[in-house]
């Protein structure tokens, strides 16, 4: 096995928890899981060797493999797993324009799941989704989501006009807390430096997040936790409610 490269047709989730929700979710496309020969003493191990066994796909105890694939020392199983496509559902979405950063690129994967949002479109140039590191940090997430790349926004923009777009931007003409919706809509942001240049200020309606003076902005994955929040928390409310009369 090799360390990964951006062209290869393979990745690797690194750890127990991605490796079994790579199991899970994408046994189909699984190559061989690779522990460590100490994994028996973590609790995650029988649930891996019972979806093994399932699936019927081979388990390698290797160290010096998981030594060379991890950078980290507390790897003690690594998915190895075919590239795949994945097809975007007419759901809501979250656009990236432009990602850079591998780590927060799985905490927004990580927290996309977490507020219902499955659907994610990346507008190149743009970080690599299958580079292992990006994985790692969605916590096998990232098996759960619907990912495309587009070259640019406008080919977006033209396949799915007919919903609500909102730019987060810091020129946005609304507050997002004024702002709700019951629709399809397209949530977009920009890159972790530069954010979303001023022609985005054409497409639907901008919105811009409140914060104290002392600072010039939030940093990408905190607002787009945030509007997550926010354009959810009509479903995440109802919950509440109907659980509180039952």
């Amino acid at each position: 096995m090799k360390i990964y490269k951006k062209g290869d047709e393979i990745s690797y989730a690194l750890g127990v928890f991605p490796t079994i929700e790579l199991l899970k979710i994408r046994p189909q496309d699984v190559i061989r899981v690779i522990v460590h020969s100490s994994i028996t003493q973590n609790k995650g191990y029988p649930v891996i060797k019972e979806l093994c066994d399932k699936n019927h796909i081979h388990i390698d105890i290797h160290d010096k493999t998981i030594d060379k694939l991890s950078p980290k020392n507390n790897c003690f199983a690594i998915g190895v797993f075919k590239k795949y496509e994945s097809i975007i559902e007419d759901e809501n979405h979250v656009v990236l324009v432009n990602p850079m950063d591998m780590g927060n690129m799985g905490t927004i994967m990580r927290t996309m799941l977490g507020f219902h949002y499955k659907n994610l479109i990346i507008v190149r140039p743009a970080v690599d989704i299958f580079d292992p590191k990006v994985i790692r940090a969605s916590m096998g997430a990232f098996f759960h989501l619907n990912v495309q790349y587009y070259d640019d926004f406008e080919t977006y923009y033209q396949e799915y006009k007919e919903r609500e777009f909102y730019p987060l931007m810091l020129k946005g003409a609304k507050n997002i807390h004024s702002v709700t919706t019951c629709k399809k809509h397209s949530l977009i942001f920009g890159n972790e430096s530069s954010g979303l240049p001023d022609d985005y200020l054409n497409y639907g309606q901008s919105v811009f997040i409140p914060h104290g003076e002392k600072i010039d902005s939030l940093n990408l994955s905190m607002a787009l936790g945030l509007t997550l929040f926010h354009f959810s928390k009509e479903e995440f409310m109802g919950k509440e409610v109907l659980k509180e009369n039952v």
